[in-house]
């Protein structure tokens, strides 16, 4: 068969599996998630004989070491998988919760009730144990998944996909609820792209290259974000021993995530007496500091910010540091500059922490913690699918109920329209 024929093919079967998949027990779809779990772990020999075969060619083509680190499959890593699956059986299933009930004058009672969207196709690049993550979610929210991976990690992706396939057939769920696009070529991805007829809503992982490209390519609605150019605002109320804790965990934690922070905003009247000591603190943990003109006069010895460094997102040890005279700079900022990601203000002072809040458009927005908590696991969803910047169909971290949508249901006696 043709690569158009057989990714049709996919979609048809997919769709298929999504309609009787919407209407199975919570139960039923808990003892798949747990033997999954149980299957991984007892597959760790044959996990690990596929994945070296990634890592072989990963190192034959010099992927770098923290690409190589991101495909590797070790014990922890299956095991991590095994408990994510195990987390997300735990978790209350959305489908059929009814969100809302009200009653008309004439008696109709209306509602609205979750329900799967369907059929969702996943892009994503290096990392295989986001094809045990994104199967899990999608099965616990009654949806059929597509997953396509990275060619860097074929073997691994693959075999993972055929353990959870073999626990599925095992819970009597059909098979075709998971599956994964064998070919690495970039035209099946175009030809995935295609089939709006079978899948509902595509969600790229990876870089932004990545995602533009779905985005640009797709007949399918994308759900997305390019990139996490994420601020703290350390406001002139705010408690200078707080703001250095969290500033310092919000960069150095884990500087190549996108909820790390990339531009640190500091209030005119406190600059003096924090950058000197948050500059010290960063530095000490190896950080690269570029600043405005006005950080560079109390911090003459650092690199000079230049004018596309504010749109950067480094995911490294490197900081831009700006001075603003006030909230509202800082704001006028993270407009201009953010990428709708997470934001967060450092103050103790109620009204302006309120008015930030409320002022800036981003899908994660913090008041005294760090940008290192946009994620769903953190926010109490118990897991995440990936983070929206579009306000369609979410925004922010994306758990189970994000991969639900409502249909309207009404209950009446008899009643006809006037």
């Amino acid at each position: 068969m043709e690569l158009r024929g057989q990714i049709q093919d996919i979609g048809h079967r997919a769709r298929k599996a999504a309609t009787t998949l919407a209407g199975v027990d919570t139960h039923v779809k808990n003892r798949a998630l747990m033997r999954m779990a149980d299957r991984l772990v007892e597959s760790v020999a044959s996990l690990q004989e596929e994945n070296e075969k990634d890592l072989k060619r990963a190192k034959e083509k010099g992927l770098s070491s923290a690409m190589i680190d991101r495909l590797t499959l070790t014990q922890s890593v299956v095991d991590e998988m095994a408990d994510g699956l195990r987390e997300v059986a735990s978790l209350p299933d959305p489908v059929g919760q009814v969100v809302r009930m009200w009653k008309r004058p004439n008696g109709l009672r209306v509602g609205r009730v979750r329900i799967p969207l369907g059929v969702i196709g996943i892009i994503y690049e290096s990392r295989p144990n986001v094809t045990a993550d994104a199967a899990g979610l999608c099965l616990k929210s009654g949806n059929a998944v597509i997953l396509r991976g990275g060619s860097e990690a074929a073997h691994s992706n693959k075999a993972i996909c055929a353990i959870l396939q073999t626990a599925l057939k095992k819970t009597g769920i059909s098979v075709d609820a998971i599956q994964m696009i064998p070919m690495t070529s970039r035209e099946a991805v175009h030809e995935m792209l295609r089939l709006e007829d079978s899948i509902d809503v595509i969600i790229p992982r990876g870089g932004e290259g990545l995602i533009r490209f779905v985005a640009e390519n797709s007949r399918i609605p994308v759900i997305k974000h390019y990139k996490g150019v994420c601020h703290i605002f350390v406001d002139e109320s705010a408690d200078l021993d707080m703001a250095e804790r969290i500033c310092v965990n919000a960069k150095v934690q884990r500087p190549g995530v996108c909820n790390a922070m990339e531009t640190l905003l500091v209030h005119q009247r406190v600059a003096s007496t924090f950058l000197p000591r948050i500059a010290a603190s960063l530095q000490e943990s190896g950080v690269e500091l570029r600043g405005c003109p006005e950080t560079l006069k109390i911090l003459p010895h650092i690199r000079k910010a230049e004018s596309d460094d504010w749109d950067r997102e480094y995911l490294d040890l490197i900081l831009s540091v700006k001075v603003v005279k006030h909230m509202a700079a800082a704001i006028d900022h993270i407009q201009k500059h953010g990428s709708m990601h997470t934001e967060s203000i450092i103050t103790s002072h109620y009204q302006r922490a309120e008015q930030f809040l409320r002022d800036v458009n981003s899908s994660c927005v913090f008041v005294n913690a760090s940008t290192r908590f946009s994620d769903g696991h953190q926010l109490g969803l118990g897991a995440e699918i990936g983070i929206s910047t579009t306000k369609l169909h979410a925004f922010g971290p994306m758990g189970l109920e994000e991969l639900t949508t409502t249909k309207f249901i009404a209950r009446g006696d008899g009643q006809v329209r006037e």
